[in-house]
C-alpha cells in the first residue's frame, strides 16, 4: 500500500518522516566547521535541488530572452563568455534554514543551521543584457525558468521564479557560469544559473534557459504557493525576499560522533564564525557564554564584497563546566536576531540566535 503523502503537513513529536530523510540525503548542508573558510569550498557548499539535476550539453545549450522586449535574444554559452565578466563573492542561504528547530515542524527539507555558504561567482551582469533586449514600458516582471522539471503541490512545472524590473536590473545580479574559478558543477546549475545577491537562495534559479518579460506579476507555484511567510494554510502571507540578519559559530572543541555534542579543554579559546544580512551590512556581533544572560562584542573582519558574509572572532577563557554559547548579529538597519524562533507554516526566515552547548573538562 502506498504511504499517504506528508507534503504540507506538520509534526509535533520530533520524529522525521522517511521522505524528509530522503530529501536530506539528496540535499547536503555545509559543515559548520567550514565557516572557518571565508569562501566555502565548492564541495562543502550547501545544496538544494527541487527536482532532478538535468543533463546539459554546453555546445547546444541556449538562453532565450523573450516576451515584452523589442529585440528578443538567443544566446549560446560562448556568446555569454565573450562578454565582459565579473567575479563577486555572494552569500546564499536557503529560506528554510533553521526549519527543523521549529515546533511544530513543516514536513519538507529538514534544515538545522547548515543551509548557507559563500562562493565566488563569475559571469556577466544581467542588466546590460536586459537593456540590449529593450524592455517594454509595460513590463512589470522578469520570469526566470530553469530546465529542472517536476511535480510540487500537485502541479507539473519547471522551476520558475520572478523578479521586478527594478530588482532584476540591480548591478549585482549575475548570470553565472563559474563557481570558485571553475565551471559550475551539475548540481549547482551547469551551464548557467542566476545569482541574486541579498535574496534567499530560491531566487537564484539554476540551469537557466529562459528569461521572459511579462506585464503582470507571475503567478507560478514557487511564487504564490511556496516561499511565503504564512501562518496557516488559508493565509497567503508575505512573499519571502531578502535574507534576514544572522550569525553562526564554528562549534569549538571536538564532537561526539552521534550527538555532535562538543567537548573541549579549559583555557583560552578563540570563538569564531560568520555573520550576514543580505544587502545590509553587519553592525556588530555579540557572543554569550552563559546562554544569553550576558553578552560581549566580537571583533569583525572586513567582508570580501558587499554581498558576502562578515567574519567575527572573540577570545573566551573556558572554565570547567557545562556552557551554552550563543551568537547574535545586528545589521546596519538596526535589526537584531531574536532569541526565539520566528514561526511560519513553511518554516521560512527563521534567524534565531545560534546556540552551541559545550562541556569543558
Amino acid at each position: 500500500m502506498t504511504k499517504p503523502s506528508m507534503a504540507g503537513k506538520h509534526v509535533e513529536d520530533g520524529r522525521y518522516e522517511q521522505e524528509e530523510v530522503q530529501l536530506a540525503g539528496r540535499n547536503r548542508g555545509t559543515l559548520l566547521e567550514s565557516l572557518a573558510y571565508p569562501i566555502t569550498p565548492t564541495g562543502m557548499h550547501y545544496l538544494l535541488v527541487h527536482f532532478d539535476v538535468p543533463m546539459a550539453e554546453p555546445e547546444t545549450w541556449q538562453l532565450a530572452i523573450t516576451g515584452l522586449v523589442s529585440t528578443p535574444l538567443t544566446l549560446s554559452l560562448d556568446d555569454l563568455r565573450q562578454r565582459p565578466a565579473v567575479t563577486t563573492a555572494v552569500t546564499l542561504e536557503c529560506a528554510g534554514n533553521g526549519r527543523s528547530l521549529l515546533h511544530p515542524r513543516y514536513v519538507t527539507q529538514p534544515w538545522f543551521h547548515e543551509a548557507v555558504s559563500t562562493a565566488r561567482w563569475t559571469g556577466i551582469p544581467l542588466a546590460p543584457l536586459l537593456r540590449e533586449a529593450g524592455l517594454d514600458d509595460t513590463c512589470a516582471e522578469l520570469v526566470f525558468t530553469g530546465r529542472d522539471e517536476g511535480i510540487q503541490g500537485g502541479e507539473v512545472q519547471f522551476y520558475q521564479r520572478s523578479l521586478s524590473v527594478a530588482e532584476a536590473m540591480d548591478d549585482g545580479v549575475l548570470l553565472a557560469y563559474e563557481m570558485n574559478g571553475e565551471p559550475l558543477q551539475p548540481q549547482h546549475g551547469f551551464p548557467l544559473r542566476l545569482v541574486v545577491p541579498g535574496w534567499y537562495g530560491m531566487t537564484s534559479v539554476k540551469w537557466l534557459t529562459k528569461i521572459e518579460a511579462v506585464a503582470e506579476p507571475f503567478q507560478g507555484y514557487q511564487m504564490v504557493s511556496s516561499y511565503r511567510y504564512s501562518k496557516g494554510p488559508d493565509d497567503p502571507g508575505e512573499p519571502v525576499s531578502h535574507i534576514r540578519v544572522r550569525a553562526l559559530m564554528v562549534p569549538p572543541g571536538i564532537p561526539d560522533f552521534f550527538s555532535r555534542a562538543r567537548r573541549l579543554q579549559p583555557g583560552l579559546v578563540t570563538l569564531q564564525g560568520r555573520a550576514w544580512a543580505g544587502r545590509v551590512g553587519i553592525a556588530r556581533v555579540e557572543v554569550s557564554v552563559d546562554g544569553g544572560s550576558t553578552w560581549r562584542e566580537a571583533e569583525l573582519e572586513a567582508p570580501e564584497s558587499p554581498y558576502s558574509w562578515t567574519g567575527w572572532h572573540c577570545a573566551w577563557n573556558a572554565e570547567p563546566g557545562t556552557h551554552t554559547l550563543c551568537v547574535r548579529a545586528t545589521d546596519c538597519a538596526g535589526n537584531q536576531q531574536p532569541m526565539e524562533p520566528f514561526w511560519t507554516r513553511q518554516g521560512m526566515g527563521n534567524n534565531m540566535v545560534h546556540r552551541v552547548g559545550v562541556q569543558v573538562e
